[in-house]
């Protein structure tokens, strides 16, 4: 979280601080880029088993099927200029509300010439890796221009942010939440320590709210949480400088809020309103807590992870969000010890404990055990947009508040400067200006923290090197490993190379087999997604109404009975037993589909499937790499 101006101790009394220094020009320097590189170069190693690898998918397939379909959908909706809040390709004949699904057109959109190029998968890595990267590179200057002289404290504060294990863990399945570049910006904004220029930086600050929306809703949700609570704590810590900042504050959030109330008006009331909109959740979101242990565990996406024991404390592979180990949450403890007296200090141990506590849901679990004790999530359940988050996601707050107390400690530690045999302390700011980017121009005087600087008996370089050597301990367990993926069926050579055209005249679907939720069961969404949806098809792995007079969240459209035999063959093996009156209903869903072709490609158990296709409309044929039904003798 960026400070809302230099630290004062409480009552106002400024800290012991350096003298001001003039504001450098802001020119890119070689560390910077060389930092930079850096994470792109990790984020690419992070991706690395993907890359020229058609045939694999990140460990949580289902979820890069349909974020692949997202860029995919984004990429037709700037080609074709069709509305970005709605597609028809899937889920026919009613369609998809995407403004009420995770849609990323904040990163389809200007990913479109990837996937126009290189094709979806293409897209998604390099989405994941500007996820990544791009949420450490934010960080880091933000650090560095608001909150710390040290480069060195800057890009380990940010390597934090970006590559935590909850980030690692959440950039192979949601684009939405692992994108974060967004978030240092906007507090920036929020908590800029200059008062002029109220409507100018209120007016950015709407803008990039509204972008983030389209990037990710969720993550704003817990971004506007998290800044409440930091604003609290801070103005607890320093009255003086809330009485004197508030003013602009509230100003920058006036006018913030217009500008984006005014641009995100039509898209949420699509969202809420619009076609295919749904209540709730289709899934119990209270379930998806974390255990107590997982804090000090070790993830699986780390050098000493493993797959079974974060398997026990959380909720599934994406969601390992606290398992930032022992030596980091020591550290932390430290570090909030040493520097306490900043009002900066105190803010962020009260957002991360917060949000920590947050993430263990209803009731607290320690190793799996209930302990019976209710968690401050329950606080929480019945306010409107968060009883519709994932609990577990709260401890992605823990993130950045780890990274940012790392950063102020490094920078600390280095800033123990020896000079002729003693040592003496350079102060936070040293070199470096709290202007936040934003022209202010105010110098950084952040102080020490520790009731000023070192003394002459207390050597600058040991204090330097055992505190970093303390980070490092720390950090290196945490260090990620490529993210595992797993093999996937091929689109068959009858989709990929467009046989099936000859099948399906206009206005009518290709009906992947079985054709039922869930990406793992129903290839509609990979399917079209690979091919750049150039076909229409019903079913798809998406959220809409279970009904069309029942607005209930339900995955994917409500089954219809064909639907629901076919799924029974995919996930037994089995051949059910069709009547005259399962034929009879087959046709009137393929109707319903307004279908030309089935089609099924590879599927686990698929000697089931295509038997019980075969029973209800008669035998198919191999074409290409494909089982194929012309079914438009039965429809008409």
């Amino acid at each position: 979280m960026a400070a809302p101006a230099a630290d004062v101790a409480p009552g106002g009394r400024r800290q012991p601080g350096p003298p001001p220094v003039a504001v450098r020009p802001r020119r890119v320097r070689s560390v910077d880029a060389a930092v930079v590189a850096g994470y792109l170069g990790l984020a690419v190693l992070l991706t690395s088993r993907q890359w020229g690898r058609p045939d694999r998918l990140f460990h949580q397939d289902n979820d890069q099927m349909l974020f692949e379909w997202m860029l995919a959908r984004a990429a037709r909706a700037v080609t074709a200029g069709e509305n970005p809040l709605h597609s028809a390709a899937l889920n026919a004949p009613d369609g998809v509300n995407l403004m009420a699904n995770t849609s990323v057109l904040g990163l389809g959109v200007p990913l479109a010439p990837v996937t126009l190029l290189f094709g979806t998968q293409a897209a998604f890595l390099v989405a994941v890796v500007v996820s990544l990267a791009g949420t450490a590179t934010a960080w880091y200057v933000l650090l560095a221009r608001r909150l710390v002289g040290s480069r060195v404290a800057a890009a380990v504060g940010g390597l934090v942010c970006g590559f935590a294990p909850g980030m690692v863990a959440q950039a192979g399945a949601h684009l939405h939440m692992a994108a974060q570049f967004l978030v240092p910006p906007i507090l920036a904004l929020v908590f800029r320590p200059g008062t002029d220029r109220v409507r100018r930086h209120g007016v950015a600050l709407g803008l990039l709210v509204a972008y983030q929306v389209f990037v990710g809703e969720e993550l704003l949700v817990f971004l506007a949480l998290a800044a409440g609570v930091f604003a609290v704590a801070y103005a607890l810590a320093d009255r003086a400088a809330a009485r004197r900042l508030a003013p602009a504050l509230l100003g920058r959030l006036g006018v913030g809020a217009l500008v984006a109330g005014a641009l995100l008006a039509y898209p949420l009331w699509f969202q809420f309103l619009g076609p295919q909109h749904y209540q709730g959740m289709p899934f119990h979101a209270r379930g998806f807590q974390l255990d107590a242990a997982s804090f000090t565990a070790s993830a699986r996406q780390t050098v000493l992870g493993d797959g079974y024991v974060p398997g026990l404390l959380s909720p599934n592979p994406t969601e390992e969000n606290s398992f930032f180990g022992p030596g980091l949450l020591v550290l932390a403890v430290v570090v909030v010890a040493w520097l306490w007296r900043r009002p900066l200090v105190r803010a962020l141990a009260a957002v991360g404990l917060l949000a920590a506590l947050c993430s263990l849901g209803d009731t607290v679990r320690v190793d799996g055990a209930s302990t019976g004790l209710p968690g401050p999530y329950r606080l929480l359940a019945g306010v409107p947009l968060l009883d519709l988050v994932v609990p577990a996601r709260f401890a992605l707050i823990c993130v950045p508040v780890l990274g940012v107390l790392v950063a102020l400690s490094l920078d600390r530690a280095l800033a123990l400067a020896p000079v002729g045999g003693e040592t003496v302390s350079a102060g936070t700011g040293s070199g470096a200006a709290a202007s936040s980017g934003t022209g202010s121009g105010a110098p950084a005087s952040s102080g020490t923290g520790s009731g000023g600087g070192a003394t002459a008996d207390r050597p600058g370089v040991p204090v330097r090197l055992l505190w970093g050597g303390a980070v490092a301990a720390a950090l290196l367990p945490l260090a990620p490993t490529p993210i595992r993926t797993v093999p996937t069926w091929p689109v068959p050579a009858f989709v990929a190379d467009g046989g099936w055209r000859a099948y399906v005249p206009a206005g009518r679907t290709l009906v992947p087999v079985p054709p039922v939720t869930g990406a793992g069961v129903s290839p509609a969404t990979f399917w079209s997604a690979r091919t750049g949806l150039a076909f229409t098809a019903p079913g798809g792995y998406f959220i809409g109404p279970g009904a069309a007079d029942d607005p209930t969240a339900h995955w994917g459209a409500p089954d219809r009975p064909t639907a629901a035999l076919l799924r029974r063959a995919a996930e037994t093996g089995e051949v059910p037993v069709v009547t005259d009156a399962d034929r009879r209903q087959a046709v009137a869903d393929l109707r319903h589909w307004r279908a030309a072709v089935l089609v099924q490609g590879g599927l686990h158990r698929g000697e089931a499937v295509r038997r019980t296709v075969d029973a209800l409309v008669g035998p198919g044929r191999e074409v290409d790499g494909a089982w194929v039904w012309d079914v438009r003798p039965l429809v008409g």
